[in-house]
Order: structure tokens, then C-alpha cells, then sequence
């Protein structure tokens, strides 16, 4: 499955409220995502981007204080269906976003094929808010709270069903900007989440054997979501949400490569590259240069 890889494109920026976000397919693509994977061996289908349709005026649903929910549920649901489609041909889903909202359709397409979805969150924060605890009403800071059949029932509902993934099959990598209503939902549910304070104190060899070792026995399928703002500021400038002290870029090529070489990963997403925030591109060059790890580049 993982020798043909289909890229997607979701240029959504309806999710949050800065924008240049959706330009992240572009720039990434700009970057030589699809000529390093094939320098790699893969046989590449670029399957463009996702139209996305965007409101006059951003918008606001009156009874769930949710911004935009009309065209990211119309814009997740696209997804959802391509994502479906391209593993029911064996090819493995690379999709390339546009901010965090875009993993609800990820993850709803997906995990139509798995029985226990495993999931690695790799970001600064842990999108696990709902209408009644974001203090934004952006949906980018909801995916994974969705994708546990919390919230809007537009949201949970894409593709006909809920929830998607289970809560025991959750990895949260890099956590260090987290609401009140996130950490009590991460203590309800039993989410497993190294912070910055376990990735300091561990180091990242450690978090990624136990994340492998935790997923590889109750999974049969991994989805790695990555935020481009897991990394530090210093290192992927281009975000929407940067919070300081975050992964290192050596740290995260260690990390892609451990996953390489673990064989687990079914699916994968590199979402809030936003190059209007950027330096000359680099955030993308990053994404593009982790993406090389993740399927099987070495030094040597």
C-alpha cells in the first residue's frame, strides 16, 4: 500500500481566523514534496486540491458559536469520500493542509477501515475543544474532540457515523499550549500525551519507542497528523499558533524516521504551513524535509 502514495490538497482556511493558511498545499508542493518522494521510489498521485467554498464574510452558528461551520463541514466531507476512495486502492493518503480542521474529514475517511485506529498527534496543542469549551470558536482547535464523537453533529457525523477513532488509541506528541476543558477531557478519556516536560526529560528515543510499542499493540492502522507549530517557532516560523519551546527539527527527523522504520503508519497529514507568516519558505521546506524521513530517506 505504501509504494503509491496519493496526495491530497485541502486549502481550507476557514478553521481559524489568520489567513494564508490555505496556500500550505501550494507551498509545500513548491518545496519539492512530490519530487522527493519520487527520488524515493514512490509512484506519486497528486490528486490537486479539495475546492473549498468560501463565505462572503466569515460566519458564526448562532447555537454552537462554531465560525465557518457550514463550508468545513462541506469541505471535510469532500475529503472524508477522496480519502475513502484512495484506500480502497491500496494507495496510501498523504494529505497537505490548510489548518487542523481538515483532519476530521482525514481521520473520518480513514478510520472507515480500521477497526482501532491509531492515532499520533504531533503538535503544540491538543484540539480536543468543543463549542462549549473554545474560547475561539475555531474548528482548528477541535478535530480530535470530534473525531471522539464530541461536538457538533455535523462535525462527528461526516461520513454517516461516530465516533471515528477511541480514546486508548490516542498519542498527543509535543503538547504545551493546552485549555482547562482540554486537560479534563485528556484525564476523562485517559488520552496519552508526552508534553514538552516528558519529551525533556525522556527524549525523544524513548517517547517513540513507547509510542510505537503502546500503538503497535492495540492498533491495526496509524494516522501520524502533524502541525507544522509541534516544531519551535525558530524552526517552523510559518504557523498560525506558534508557541515557543517546542520539538527541535533534529528531534522530529528522528521521530519521522523511528516511525519509518516501525512499519506502522497507514496514513499521514501535514497540516498549518502558512507562508504569508513564513521566511522564505522555510516551514514548508521543513514539512517537505520531514516528509523525506517519514518514507525512508537516509543520510546514508
Amino acid at each position: 500500500m505504501k509504494n503509491k502514495i496519493s496526495i491530497i490538497g485541502v486549502p481550507m482556511d476557514l478553521g481559524q481566523s489568520r489567513r494564508g493558511v490555505d496556500m500550505g498545499p501550494s507551498a509545500m508542493r513548491y518545496a519539492g514534496a512530490i519530487e522527493k518522494l519520487e527520488e524515493l521510489d514512490y509512484q506519486i498521485h497528486d490528486l490537486g486540491d479539495i475546492p473549498i467554498n468560501r463565505p462572503d464574510k466569515p460566519t458564526t452558528d448562532n447555537s454552537s458559536n462554531l465560525k465557518n461551520l457550514a463550508q468545513v463541514v462541506e469541505a471535510n466531507q469532500k475529503l472524508a469520500e477522496m480519502v475513502d476512495k484512495e484506500i480502497e486502492k491500496r494507495h496510501f493518503p498523504l494529505i497537505f493542509g490548510g489548518d487542523h480542521s481538515i483532519a476530521i474529514g482525514s481521520l473520518a475517511g480513514i478510520s472507515k477501515h480500521y477497526e482501532n485506529l491509531g492515532v499520533i498527534w504531533y503538535d503544540a496543542h491538543g484540539d480536543l475543544n468543543s463549542g462549549e469549551t473554545s474560547p475561539s470558536g475555531n474548528i482548528h482547535g477541535m478535530p480530535l474532540a470530534v473525531s471522539l464523537g464530541i461536538g457538533h453533529e455535523k462535525l462527528t457525523n461526516i461520513l454517516g457515523f461516530a465516533p471515528k477513532i477511541k480514546p486508548e488509541n490516542i498519542v498527543i506528541i509535543g503538547a504545551r499550549s493546552l485549555d482547562p476543558g482540554e486537560r479534563e477531557l485528556i484525564r476523562d478519556r485517559g488520552i496519552k500525551v508526552y508534553t514538552m516536560h516528558e519529551l525533556d526529560r525522556m527524549g525523544m528515543p524513548k517517547v517513540m519507542e513507547e509510542t510505537i510499542s503502546y500503538l503497535k499493540e492495540r492498533t491495526d492502522g496509524v494516522h501520524l497528523s502533524l502541525d507544522l507549530d509541534g516544531l519551535d517557532p525558530s524552526e517552523a516560523p510559518g504557523v498560525g499558533t506558534p508557541v515557543i519551546g517546542g520539538i527541535t527539527y533534529r528531534e522530529s527527523h528522528l521521530a519521522m524516521e523511528m516511525l519509518e522504520e516501525s512499519k506502522l503508519l497507514t496514513s499521514a497529514e501535514f497540516v498549518e504551513v502558512n507562508p504569508i507568516l513564513d521566511e522564505k519558505n522555510k516551514t514548508a521546506t521543513v514539512a517537505v524535509g520531514l516528509m523525506g524521513s517519514l518514507f525512508g530517506e537516509k543520510l546514508k
